[in-house]
């Protein structure tokens, strides 16, 4: 059949969706169709292909701690969570305004969940994100130091829509990790959109950094363009069974 080869063909131009849709509309013609609706579905049943594609490499990459997503955030708790915030959050303006989002509280009250909430509406929406525990994030900035890859490592974060740093203010920091964080957070100010979750207010942070010059620089870049959202009230391991939402 003349079909078959123009459906290899297809499969060997990177373009399966096309080429599945093809042989469906083969396997069950559409004589009501014109050419031009049905080329319509083959295009479209591509590009749903892609995007599907690139929505699952952008969640694989994110590495999220948790599998969580806005619908399920629980507003029910006691913990000063405004709904209509996180609903206007989820829209992503904030993201192409390229502002930073810092969320506290005491340990248990769901910042983590809410970070990653946030970044898998983002990767839904069609930005990157990548997910780090701070010790994770030192371990990866000592191996790029130590294979050369320092560099090319700092571009690649700086290109990251959303990075989630997590545990902020648990480590103490030295003043290698103080500068690392400089110039991390100086690629990403303006053109990028960093989260940072804390069991410390962030009137702390300046002390948490303990070097007044880094710390007014590197504060003044997170801060500066920010939204803060603080969370407060019992740990939500202590009230609920299931855990879905725990920092």
């Amino acid at each position: 059949m003349l079909n078959q080869p123009t459906i290899e063909k297809l499969r060997s131009l990177r373009l399966p969706g096309m080429a599945e849709a093809f042989a469906e509309q083969l396997a069950q013609p559409l004589p009501d169709l014109d050419f031009e609706s049905r080329l319509g579905m083959l295009v479209e049943r591509e590009w749903y292909m892609r995007e599907n594609r690139r929505l699952k490499r952008r969640l694989h990459d994110a590495k999220l701690q948790q599998p969580a997503c806005v619908e399920n955030i629980d507003y029910q708790h006691p913990r000063g969570l405004n709904k209509s915030k996180i609903l206007e959050l989820s829209q992503g303006q904030w993201i192409r305004n390229h502002l930073s989002l810092l969320i506290t509280g005491p340990t248990g009250c769901g910042k983590t969940f809410l970070a990653c909430a946030l970044s898998h509406k983002a990767c839904l929406q069609g930005f990157t994100s990548r997910y780090y525990r701070l010790p994770r994030l030192w371990h990866e900035l000592k191996v790029a130091k130590g294979d050369g890859t320092y560099t090319k490592w700092l571009s690649q974060i700086a290109k990251i829509n959303v990075l989630i740093l997590d545990d902020w203010g648990l480590d103490k920091l030295d003043d290698e990790r103080r500068r690392d964080l400089l110039e991390i957070l100086d690629d990403r100010y303006q053109h990028a959109s960093t989260v940072i979750t804390s069991q410390l207010p962030t009137t702390h942070w300046h002390e948490y950094l303990n070097d007044a010059t880094l710390a007014d620089a590197i504060l003044d870049r997170l801060l500066h363009q920010s939204i803060k959202i603080e969370l407060k009230g019992e740990s939500l391991r202590k009230t609920k069974k299931t855990v879905e939402e725990t920092v």
